[in-house]
């Protein structure tokens, strides 16, 4: 699995990617049909699900980071 830190953002993230934060948060997604599972941390319960198009906020590390979905196997991150 592929992983990416905060200073990587903005970026696009695949299936099996991760983004982790300065405090160690951790972001990735499960596809679910057209919609994406996004997951913090190594958790099994999603955070939200999201359809193409959608987005939500994640405060950790201090700040706020945007996960916006995407109709492909992507999902952008980015800090606000």
């Amino acid at each position: 699995m592929s992983t990416f830190t905060e200073t990587d953002l903005p970026i696009n993230i695949h299936h099996g990617e991760m983004v982790t934060l300065t405090d160690g948060t951790s972001i990735r997604f499960e596809s679910n049909g057209e919609a994406k599972n996004v997951m913090i941390n190594d958790g099994f319960e999603p955070a939200c699900t999201l359809f193409p198009g959608c987005d939500y906020v994640v405060e950790a590390a201090g700040g706020s980071y945007k996960v916006t979905c995407e109709f492909d196997d992507c999902m952008h991150v980015e800090k606000m």
